[in-house]
């Protein structure tokens, strides 16, 4: 018996995408830093929200990258005339990928009490209902 890999299904045409999608999500899945929040603001609109305590905003890039959401951070190294006796606050570079569905765009971001928040919109084509005509020969 012949295995069919999901975007080889025969009823699934013009999907092939979405295979490797599913792949590249699983790949950055092992991601933990920052920790963040996802959620519904609207029925067409989601926000999700880093915590990213001691980055400012220029510390902080976002970019879409091929229906990909990418929040890049890097803070500048001001420790070398300081002395730690304990160091538990995290001060490295991270980067956090969000795939974006088709028809997802970024709507805005903002940063409040070290959070950073990115607004996500959904717009939603209209139904349409197309006529095929049957051609002969």
């Amino acid at each position: 018996m012949t295995k069919l890999s999901f975007g080889a299904h025969p009823f699934l045409l013009g999907f092939e995408q979405l295979e490797r999608l599913v792949e590249r999500t699983a790949k950055s899945s092992g991601e933990g830093y920052p920790p963040f929040n996802i959620e519904a603001t609207a029925d067409n609109a989601y926000r999700i929200t880093l915590a990213v305590a001691g980055f400012r905003e220029e510390d902080l890039a976002i970019t879409v990258e091929d229906r990909q959401l990418v929040v890049r951070g890097r803070q500048p190294d001001e420790t070398q005339d300081r002395v730690f006796l304990h160091r538990g606050i995290a001060a490295r570079a991270f980067q956090r990928s969000f795939v974006l569905a088709d028809g997802v765009e970024v709507a805005g971001a903002s940063m409040d009490h070290g959070l950073l928040h990115i607004d996500l919109k959904r717009s939603v084509p209209d139904a349409v209902v197309q006529t095929i005509r049957i051609g002969r020969g």
